[in-house]
């Protein structure tokens, strides 16, 4: 299957989205503007005591040493006091942005059109849920209370240097061309440098994953060799994507350090030659360089935190793209008049050009337990899909009561047809928890009889607490066929019309799989079911059979028709049976 990367917003959608998002709080954001101001006027006061005192020792005025350090004391405390509540309030803004965020990208990604969480790679969503929310969490949290602290205080000292002596700001000027030209320079760079990182590392998490998960399939195919090449490249390509970042920054950084320095320097010099000439007063110069050093801490704070900004942008640019997706389906008005399922010439191809499935015409009827079996790699997945709705067709289409699946809503297609496959999760939670997320409103009675269903009622309530024993990450941990059961017990739960089930009981040992089907089957009478097997008992109980071969039905019918037929499917079984004969009893 050709794995696509999810599209990533521009610079526009970033900006007004996080503008938007900020705007949200009014409230919140004027208390922390509010706050941060008045903490840097009562750091300015420092400054102007220290510049007022130099004054009076220089024409001889009695100086009162004691009250001097007081009132320098009690605006430093002031300002303590002011920054603390200041940078609390922040966070609170932070927190509550940060939170919206997080549930609205959740809403986004649950939201995906199926056939778009089918084809991405699972590294770049396990990247955008995991490594992107963290670095856009430290952003929000750090990040941006940082550079408004900056901003508010950069502001109101350059408004006091002004008010200090317009002449002395004319040192201040000497930075603006070395931080403007190294800022830009930066910038222009470092959005695509780690929207690039973010790839490469989606991509490395992408081949891991395959690895870990195929671990078995690479050691008897011989794979070793191949994966580790690939793994090799990725790395390669993560290291070469974070060593352009890092050469941006090690650039970027010392012209910023040197934008600092000038201006002290600047103005303690020039403001010297001033103050021979009689421009300006002693007290001027004095109190103006305490303020092109006080300059430099908002300046640092800000450019410095400028990089988790580019992070964080680049991180929201990847989050806010899982909104560009288009949309699987046109939702129309029609309302499905039964539950037959059509699929009328179908072709589907994963790659353009290449189709998997060939003109395949199939037709369900309500009730009808079908079972699909064919060689690996032959489209009965595929097929599965395209019944189940998970992806549209290129060609033909899918209907369930003549109205195509693809102009269903997905609530609505969930009402007529679901899908289980081998891959389980085990959502964190207790084991009531992850049965009842198919069914909100179901009770203890509807729960217990979904788990006896499944055969999984007697090991849930020999759990240390039964239905609210803690599973998943965190708790305790099932087996791989015990998070199949809990799966069908869901399917249970959920009571679409129509199941797919696609290898869903392929963990589980097979005399336990043969009861258990045996129990679903009792449970699901009434139900249309298609049962996608290698364990041909599956299809030796099934009403019809439907043998795919090369993306196409080759053979359709019975089990006794087909197997008297002598043809793709009598061999299938004489070979299955033959090694068989106990598991299937």
């Amino acid at each position: 299957m050709a794995r696509e990367i999810l599209p990533v917003a521009d610079r526009k959608q970033v900006r007004a989205y996080a503008r938007r998002l900020t705007l949200h709080y009014p409230r919140e954001l004027t208390l922390a503007l509010l706050l941060h101001g008045l903490a840097a006027v009562a750091g300015l006061a420092v400054p102007w005591q220290l510049g007022r005192l130099v004054q009076d020792v220089q024409y001889g005025a009695e100086v009162d040493v004691v009250v001097v350090a007081a009132a320098i004391g009690a605006f430093l405390l002031l300002q303590g006091v002011l920054v603390r509540y200041a940078v609390l309030a922040s966070a609170r803004l932070g927190e509550k942005v940060l939170a919206e965020l997080r549930e609205e990208f959740v809403d986004r990604v649950l939201g995906l059109p199926l056939s778009t969480v089918e084809r991405a790679g699972a590294g770049d969503l396990i990247t955008r849920t995991s490594r992107d929310v963290d670095a856009l969490s430290r952003t929000v949290r750090h990040a941006v209370p940082e550079t408004l602290i900056a901003s508010v205080t950069f502001v109101i000292t350059v408004g006091a240097l002004l008010l200090v002596s317009p002449l002395l700001m004319l040192p201040m000027l000497i930075a603006g061309p070395v931080l403007w030209i190294s800022t830009r320079w930066y910038l222009q760079r470092a959005r695509d440098g780690y929207l690039r990182e973010n790839a490469a590392y989606a991509d490395l998490t992408e081949g891991l994953a395959e690895t870990v998960e195929g671990a078995r399939a690479v050691e008897a195919l011989g794979l070793q060799e191949r994966r580790r090449a690939r793994t090799d490249d990725d790395i390669a390509r993560s290291y070469a994507a974070e060593r352009y970042t890092l050469g941006l920054r090690s650039v970027w950084y010392p012209a910023v350090e040197l934008g600092y320095v000038l201006p002290v320097v600047a103005t303690l010099l020039v403001g010297g030659l001033f103050y021979t000439n009689g421009w300006v007063a002693l007290a001027q110069v004095t109190t103006a360089t305490l303020y092109a050093q006080q300059l430099i801490d908002p300046l640092d704070r800000f450019l410095m935190w400028i990089d988790e900004l580019q992070v964080g942008g680049a991180s929201m640019a990847r989050l806010l793209g899982v909104a560009n997706v288009p949309d699987d389906r046109v939702v129309s008005t029609s309302s499905p008049a039964g539950e037959l399922l059509e699929a009328s010439d179908v072709r589907y191809a994963y790659r353009e050009g290449r189709d998997v499935l060939h003109g395949v015409s199939l037709t369900v009827q309500p009730g009808e337990r079908l079972a699909m079996v064919g060689p690996s790699g032959a489209g009965k997945s595929t097929l599965g899909r395209l019944l189940a709705g998970i992806h549209g067709p290129r060609a033909g289409a899918v209907a369930v009561g003549g109205v195509p699946l693809v102009e269903l809503s997905l609530d609505d297609l969930r009402g007529h047809v679901a899908l289980v496959t081998q891959e389980h999760h085990v959502f964190k939670g207790t084991v009531r928890d992850n049965l009842v997320i198919a069914r909100s409103g179901a009770d203890d009675q509807a729960v217990r009889k979904a788990l006896e269903a499944v055969d999984a009622l007697d090991w849930v309530l020999e759990l240390p607490e039964g239905l609210e024993t803690p599973v998943g990450s965190g708790g305790l941990a099932v087996s791989p066929a015990q998070a199949q059961q809990l799966a069908l017990a869901r399917l249970v739960l959920a009571d679409p019309h129509t199941l797919v089930l696609d290898e869903a009981t392929s963990l589980i040992d097979p005399r336990a799989a043969r009861h258990l089907e045996r129990s679903l089957a009792a449970v699901l009478d009434g139900r249309t079911v298609i049962a996608i097997a290698h364990r041909l008992y599956t299809a030796h109980d099934a009403d019809r059979v439907a043998v795919v071969e090369d993306g196409r039905i080759s053979e359709l019918g019975s089990h006794d028709e087909l197997v008297a037929a002598d043809g793709s499917y009598a061999a299938l079984w004489t070979s299955w049976h033959g090694t068989s004969s106990t598991a299937h009893q």
